[in-house]
């Protein structure tokens, strides 16, 4: 077997996409025939948390002291993890568009799933993989339920429900990613 055979089934890869999937499809069958009201972010978001919470049970290995002693360079996998998943995940969503749903505009996609991933990297490096599911799923619980407030404050604590355009929650996603990759490439999952 090659090593990205092994890698990606060490880190759950099979098992994440099909929940990944399935979540997706539920959420979007849940969300067809004006269910929701169009425009409503909510469905991508929740389509994106799945995605994040599936991905971020396979941030770490069967056995967390053979990858720090391996003689791989592993910050470089483990980015490419990272970036890799936040790319699945925007085209799980976008390819729902194939089945006539157009459930958010491409930039809040994008924007939510780097965000997001960056998010599930920071939950690994900070919990561990087993716990990393925490940070998504818990932002987006508070970006659900916080009082519709205005201003920056509250365009970053709801960051991904903001509409395309919106500096702040641009730039939220971005910090989030850049930190939460960096912080799980340099220090791996915790113990």
């Amino acid at each position: 077997m090659r090593w990205l055979v092994l890698y990606a089934r060490s880190r759950q890869v099979p098992a994440t996409l099909a929940a990944a999937v399935t979540g997706a499809l539920a959420v979007w069958a849940l969300a067809r025939d004006g269910a929701v009201a169009p425009g409503d972010p909510r469905p991508a978001a929740l389509v994106l948390t799945i995605a994040a919470a599936a991905v971020s049970t396979g941030l770490g290995g069967q056995d967390l002291a053979l990858d720090r002693t391996a003689a791989i360079r592993w910050w470089t996998r483990r980015t490419a993890h990272v970036l890799i998943a936040g790319t699945a995940a925007c085209a799980l969503l976008l390819g729902l568009r194939a089945m006539g749903d157009d459930l958010a505009a491409t930039e809040v996609v994008v924007r939510d799933a780097a965000g997001l991933m960056g998010l599930a990297a920071l939950g690994a490096a900070v919990c561990g993989a087993a716990y990393a599911w925490t940070l998504p799923v818990g932002w987006l619980a508070l970006s659900s339920f916080s009082p519709p407030l205005t201003g920056v404050p509250m365009e970053v604590v709801t960051w991904m429900l903001q509409p395309p355009g919106t500096a702040a929650s641009t730039w939220t996603a971005l910090t989030i990613t850049a930190a939460g990759t960096a912080a799980y490439a340099v220090t791996g999952p915790r113990r």
